[in-house]
């Protein structure tokens, strides 16, 4: 018995030695600091927050395992937030509100100052790339009110980018977000703390801000995370969507959104959830916004490209008030609709987004900080801005103006604002829309309303979703690339690129490029391009606007193209033996570089820019007298191949046309592409283009051929439009040097 005792002794100290190592080695280390909730009670002056914590029912959680940042503030801050709301003491305070302390001043994962400037991405931190964290807190469930008075229980939306906005992830509460100042990230980004006080002109920055709340004490160690001591009592902020709803003088923006642009879909499985948690019946719907927007207000996740993008960035929305959006709105966007029920959808999508940034503008930032149209906040930030908040999700700019987008204010605007120019519309949207919506680049736009285009025989057909051409006095209807392409090019012709307000004083008279590179005339207040020349008519203006970016003019036709060869534009220019074109033309017409039954001239392709220079009569009988072109046994201009020509003097011909007609160019006598070296059509032995030098101003234009000799173009007889094709009179003929 003795012996069995002393074995069992044994056994027990050494079950006692081996505890004790397992303690040592497993166990809670001494100087291990305690747990947030234990730190804050040992620190002596978080009293209130420690009572907020346990009404929220959080002692056990930050008592326990875990890893967690919170933004505790003391005894001093609560003492102030109490006072504010006349109450006694923390007692009084509901356990909602306790609730929303607590989880809005905790963040998952514990950081210390200097991380907190860090961004999580999924490929690891990147430094000094953030001013937000998730917090333990959600809203949830909540009433809200559709277009319609319809009183309905609702989620927010936890996506901006899906097919239609209608997905939804119920697991994704949408937590909300708590932004913070720190110098590391201020610095970073070019900030100073005029953009923090810009916002809290109250609160001392002092390198460590959350929200309007300063740092006391940073960095202090628990068990499960990191304690910053704060100076003010936070409370969530809303969001975009919140704030805007929340604010009267802005209920005519927020109408916008809620008549056009929102809708509440039901949800099966949030019905269902929401049935669990409280035993009620009612139907849950997700507020949605249209998939068009920059993005859904109502969205605390950011892009949700990654995981914690929300850290990095936020949404930011400039609102302007009633008094200055209903102005707007009556002389802008409904200049030419009864009301914005008639006004097209994208049109409003388009002024919204004009006010919606994807990113961060801080105050500092409005001229260099884009949004979804490429455009920047075009505000002072200290006159136009009425009202400034840093909210859950972004920020939030309250503002006496509107946001002059582009799309509205420049020359685009007066076709995307008028119904009577959808079909001009529908065509900029296809090539222009981002050319001529350049408020630096100034236009002139010879409008093209839908009348004048189906009565030229354009429209579109929606079924189809193409272009249509139905040639006048015909029923035959080509749809396809074929008519889109008509269009796109007389639209390019009725479209002027004008830097110097070229086209602000029509009643003279001039000709210039337009933005595809063919030319148009005008002459006292009428335009004139290469297919009305040819039907002898011209295009009558009868009104013009200003735009931000030039003007435009209202007209009573269309600048159509030509398609006649370059053959028989040069025969046209020679009606009569009369005619200054008229010797150079018949050359032409019994050349053997010429199809008669087509005109078409060999070594000129169809889409290519030209300009004919043709000799007048004088310049002719020069080339003859020279040996450059045959002659009769008189001395005659042997332009009729009677007796036949001999192959030299066909060849001589030939050369002699290529060497008139500048190949891949139209030159006027506008100034603007003079002086210059350019190409001929004319080949030399060695298979060079040959070449000319043009010299010029406006209204004036000068030729230097091969052996330096000099021609004029002739203004009052020349600039004769064709087929991307310019044919001038010049007063002497080009000789060429055949090497």
């Amino acid at each position: 018995m003795r012996n069995l005792l002393l074995v069992f002794g044994v056994v027990i100290l050494a079950a006692g030695c081996r505890k004790k190592a397992f303690e040592e080695y497993y166990g809670r280390p001494d100087n291990l600091a305690s747990p947030i909730y234990q730190q804050l009670a040992a620190k002596g002056n978080f009293k209130s927050f420690l009572a907020c914590i346990d009404r929220a029912n959080y002692k056990s959680t930050l008592s326990a395992a875990g890893y967690w940042t919170m933004f505790a503030p003391n005894d001093k801050a609560f003492e102030q937030f109490l006072a504010n709301r006349s109450l006694p003491d923390i007692s009084q305070l509901d356990s909602g509100t306790c609730r929303q302390i607590v989880t809005y001043a905790l963040v998952y994962n514990g950081f210390t100052k200097e991380k907190l400037g860090d961004y999580q991405s999924s490929l690891g931190w990147v430094v000094n790339n953030a001013f937000k964290r998730r917090t333990a807190f959600y809203s949830g469930f909540y009433q809200d009110t559709t277009a319609a008075g319809l009183a309905v229980k609702a989620l927010g939306a936890n996506r901006t980018f899906s097919i239609n906005r209608t997905d939804f992830i119920l697991g994704d509460n949408n937590n909300k977000h708590l932004p913070y100042f720190v110098d590391n990230y201020l610095s970073a980004k070019g900030l100073t703390p005029a953009d923090y006080n810009y916002f809290f002109p109250a609160t001392p920055y002092m390198g460590f801000n959350v929200v309007n709340a300063a740092v006391v004490t940073p960095n202090i160690v628990a068990e499960n995370g990191y304690i910053h001591e704060v100076d003010k009592v936070l409370l969530p902020l809303p969001n975009i969507d919140k704030y805007l709803a929340s604010n009267p003088q802005y209920s005519e923006f927020k109408k916008l959104f809620d008549k056009y642009l929102v809708s509440f879909i039901l949800h099966a499985e949030a019905t269902n959830r929401y049935k669990l948690l409280t035993g009620l019946n009612d139907n849950v719907y997700i507020k949605t916004f249209n998939a068009g927007l920059a993005y859904s207000p109502n969205n605390e996740n950011y892009l949700k490209t990654q995981d914690n993008d929300g850290q990095s960035d936020g949404w930011t929305m400039f609102v302007p008030t009633n008094t200055a959006l209903l102005p707007y709105i009556n002389s802008v966007l409904l200049e030419n609709y009864p009301s914005l029920d008639q006004l097209p959808l994208q049109i409003i999508i388009d002024f919204l987004n004009a006010h919606m940034f994807q990113t961060t503008v801080w105050p500092s930032k409005f001229a260099s900080t884009n949004n979804v149209q490429n455009e920047p906040a075009k505000f002072n930030k200290d006159i136009d801005i009425v009202d400034k908040q840093v909210l859950s999700n972004g920020l939030f700019y309250g503002t006496n103006k509107v946001q002059q987008a582009n799309v509205f204010s420049t020359v685009y605007g007066k076709a995307y604002l008028d119904p009577k120019y959808l079909l001009m519309t529908r065509a900029l949207d296809q090539n222009y829309r981002f050319i001529i919506t350049v408020s630096t680049l100034r236009y002139t736009v010879i409008m093209m309303s839908d009348a004048l285009l189906r009565l030229k025989g354009y429209d579109f057909n929606t079924t189809l979703n193409a272009w249509t051409y139905t040639a006048p006095g015909t029923t035959a209807v080509t749809s396809g690339n074929v008519p889109r392409d008509m269009v796109q090019r007389i639209l390019a012709t009725h479209i002027i690129p004008t830097p110097n307000g070229e086209l602000d004083n029509i009643s003279g008279s001039g000709i210039v490029e337009t933005l595809n590179g063919e030319y148009i005339k005008y002459n006292a207040g009428k335009f004139t391009s290469a297919g009305t020349q040819e039907t002898n008519s011209t295009v009558t203006v009868s009104g013009t606007k200003l735009a931000t970016n030039g003007r435009v003019y209202y007209a009573d036709s269309l600048l159509t193209f030509s398609n006649a060869t370059m053959g028989t534009s040069i025969a046209r220019s020679a009606p009569d033996t009369t005619s200054e074109f008229h010797y150079f033309a018949q050359f032409v017409k019994n050349s053997g570089i010429i199809t008669p039954a087509t005109g078409d001239i060999v070594g000129v392709s169809p889409g290519v820019f030209y300009t004919v220079f043709v000799p007048n009569k004088a310049g002719i009988r020069n080339a003859v007298a020279a040996g450059s072109l045959p002659k009769t046994a008189t001395g005659y201009p042997n332009f009729a191949n009677v007796p036949a020509w001999t192959a030299s003097e066909r060849d001589s011909v030939n050369n002699f046309i290529r060497y008139h007609i500048l190949n891949k160019n139209t030159i006027v006598p506008d100034g603007k592409k003079t002086p210059g070296t350019f190409e001929t059509l004319f080949r030399k032995l060695s298979g060079d283009p040959a070449s000319l030098r043009i010299n010029g101003t406006v209204n004036i234009l000068n030729i230097t051929d091969d052996f330096n000799r000099q021609s004029g173009v002739i203004i009052p007889r020349s600039n004769i439009l064709a087929d991307r094709t310019v044919i001038h009179l010049i007063n002497n003929y080009l000789r060429r040097d055949p090497n």
